[in-house]
């Protein structure tokens, strides 16, 4: 019996993860698959004073994969830093050693004229960015924001050591083994010495274990600019924390919506799947929001910790399946159709996994 715990968070996220339960419903007898809801993030806060109780950690310690809705909103934005909803995440991250980020940036062809660059530009994009997620900047220390001398100064430290850098390096090049044998490693060697490390560390494990993948460096800036200059020619990108949550969000981008974008947490032994986008609180409770990026999450879930590579191919597929027939939810309508609500959306993508699973399963 696989287990799973479902952690919808805030905002919109309570929304999308109730899409992902109506596919989980689907499929937990065939798959013996059992799942309960707990909260987290800012929920967890308002009801118990933090955002990620011990009680919530265990559940997730033992259990096979983690879904995540979004966490945070301006509701939590005065709080203590140490008590707001994204330390909660971080936590949940740091805790269940989930190393490695996955996060696809996979233009439809449905969607070209959602992207803001041009269709001949964005067309066969596909990117994967694997992110070092528990280490580097984020986490570094010693970081403070105090006064020295009568001035207010703040510090972080940006460190890696080497164990850290092989270990995410072999996931991007056994991904990259599996899509087009590519890897574009990022970092800024030429004014960092811990990125000069980075560079040295990812040459090593290239030589030593995957020298039958491509292996090409960008410093940050230059990938920045040619991310957007030519998109399609990447497969995928191997950064650290910081550069790669910001060139990731760049990425997000050319596919037209965040909306869109999945996400997974990769460890030895746990996993956490989340959409990209945040709680938007804007649009929360209002059944609006766009519930692909859950869905998709939940695909990469039943693929990269449940071992069942054909349910995530049907998944994949009834999305494509939906968006090719003219199906949109609000943001990336482009005013051309009457756009669906979330749980619309939902339901059409589960009615074509209905239609198309004997093709798969």
């Amino acid at each position: 019996m696989s287990k799973i715990l479902i952690l919808p968070g805030d905002g919109i996220g309570i929304e999308v993860t109730d899409e992902c339960i109506k596919i989980l419903n689907y499929f937990k007898d065939t798959f013996e698959i059992e799942f309960e809801k707990e909260i987290f993030g800012g929920a967890s806060i308002d009801k118990n004073g933090q955002p990620l109780t011990q009680e919530v950690l265990d559940k997730a310690l033992t259990s096979d994969a983690v879904l995540l809705g979004a966490v945070g909103g301006e509701k939590w934005e005065s709080i203590d830093h140490n008590l707001k909803p994204e330390k909660g995440l971080l936590m949940l991250r740091k805790e269940l050693e989930t190393f490695a980020n996955l996060r696809p940036g996979k233009v439809f062809s449905a969607l070209l004229s959602a992207s803001s660059l041009k269709e001949e530009i964005v067309n066969h994009t596909d990117i994967l960015v694997i992110r070092e997620l528990t280490g580097g900047i984020y986490f570094g220390e010693p970081r403070f924001l105090k006064d020295i001398n009568n001035k207010r100064v703040g510090a972080n430290t940006l460190i890696y050591d080497e164990e850290e850098i092989v270990r995410v390096a072999r996931v991007a090049f056994n991904y990259a083994r599996k899509r087009k044998n590519k890897v574009t490693s990022l970092d800024k060697a030429n004014v960092l010495e811990v990125m000069q490390l980075w560079r040295d560390v990812v040459n090593e494990v290239h030589k030593a274990e995957f020298s039958d993948v491509e292996l090409e460096h960008l410093y940050i800036d230059n990938a920045a600019m040619q991310v957007i200059k030519r998109p399609s020619t990447f497969d995928v990108i191997l950064a650290g924390n910081l550069f790669g949550d910001i060139i990731s969000d760049e990425i997000a981008e050319l596919t037209g919506s965040l909306g869109m974008l999945p996400s997974a947490s990769i460890g030895e032994s746990s996993a956490i799947y989340e959409p990209v986008h945040g709680s938007a609180p804007d649009i929360a409770g209002k059944n609006i929001a766009n519930p692909i990026a859950a869905i998709l999450s939940l695909s990469m879930l039943f693929k990269y910790s449940l071992n069942l590579d054909k349910v995530s191919e049907l998944i994949d597929t009834a999305v494509s399946n939906t968006l090719d027939s003219g199906i949109r939810t609000r943001d990336i309508n482009n005013n051309q159709s009457e756009p669906v609500s979330c749980s619309e959306m939902g339901d059409k993508i589960l009615a074509n996994i209905d239609e198309i699973k004997s093709k798969f399963i």
